[in-house]
């Protein structure tokens, strides 16, 4: 073989940095695709990715929990072709195993997908969930911001601190930073969408709706935005979804979209991320468009 028609392999990295919230030192992973060291003037698009409320953690020892779902396990586990650099933080526990939530007491690192040296893992099926049916807008909010106690809100700046060391320290191209995030994380994302719109190319929130309080400075940058919502999900109602849509509809955003998986339940997520329809969009937007 030439040496010029080598191609690396896929690598997931661990780096560490200190959280400006309480000083601890944590660490985020780094997924690297194929040909990352061997197309070495090559700048790869990102994408920062937040999970849900079941793979939080300390960022150590339980860093592999953010494994579980996403863009990380289908690269990583399901060894899906994704032609982009992944970070992955985890977000902090934040006192939420001590309340007595199931699926954060029971779960266990033996349970996390692991890649397999030939073939992957069996996927695990969909929620089972209701009949469908149809479902009303909510008209009135609260004014706190949903989810925003124990979410991503509060490590925004080492968020911004991971994309600033990503800048430096890898081969990537600055005019195609993606953003998304499923539940908890789907939240995240359209918080940080809302406070630095300037810095992403496109967001997709999963199973997350955003709140009439933030959609104004998603709406005045038309900041690409593809929002997910499954129609038997319980736990993040459909019905919630469409005033914030609504708006920037009003406020004059045209790169939007909405897609109800009106078969699914929570898990919509998995056949966003397993699928090439979320991936292929994202690499349609570039901020060097935006600004030309």
């Amino acid at each position: 073989m030439n040496c010029n028609d080598y191609e690396s392999p896929e690598q997931l990295v661990r780096y560490s940095y200190h959280s400006s919230l309480d000083n601890t030192s944590r660490e985020y992973y780094v997924y690297l695709p194929k040909g990352y060291y061997s197309q070495k003037d090559k700048k790869w698009p990102v994408i920062l990715f937040l999970h849900g409320d079941g793979e939080r953690g300390n960022g150590l020892d339980e860093l592999a929990y953010t494994r579980i779902h996403g863009p990380l396990y289908e690269a990583w586990a399901m060894k899906k072709n994704l032609p982009f650099v992944l970070i992955v933080p985890q977000l902090p526990m934040f006192g939420r195993d001590t309340l007595g939530i199931s699926y954060l007491q029971n779960r266990s690192l033996s349970n996390v997908p692991k890649r397999f040296d030939t073939g992957v893992p069996t996927r695990a099926p969909f929620f089972s969930g209701p009949p469908i049916q149809s479902s009303p807008m909510v008209e009135e909010f609260a004014d706190d911001l949903p989810f925003f106690s124990d979410g991503w809100n509060r490590v925004e700046n080492d968020l911004l601190a991971i994309l600033d060391t990503s800048h430096n320290e890898l081969q990537i191209d600055p005019n195609r930073i993606y953003l998304t995030g499923l539940s908890y994380g789907g939240f995240g994302t359209w918080y940080m969408g809302s406070k630095h719109p300037e810095k992403f190319a496109a967001i997709a929130p999963v199973v997350a709706w955003g709140h009439p309080q933030i959609i104004p400075p998603i709406a005045k940058h038309n900041l690409p935005i593809w929002v997910f919502a499954g129609g038997k999900d319980l736990t993040v109602e459909k019905k919630y979804f469409y005033k914030g849509m609504a708006m920037l509809e009003s406020l004059g955003h045209t790169k939007m979209q909405f897609t109800i998986h009106e078969d699914l339940g929570h898990d919509a997520w998995k056949r966003v991320y397993t699928g090439d329809e979320l991936y292929n969009w994202l690499l349609s937007h570039s901020l060097k468009d935006s600004n030309d």
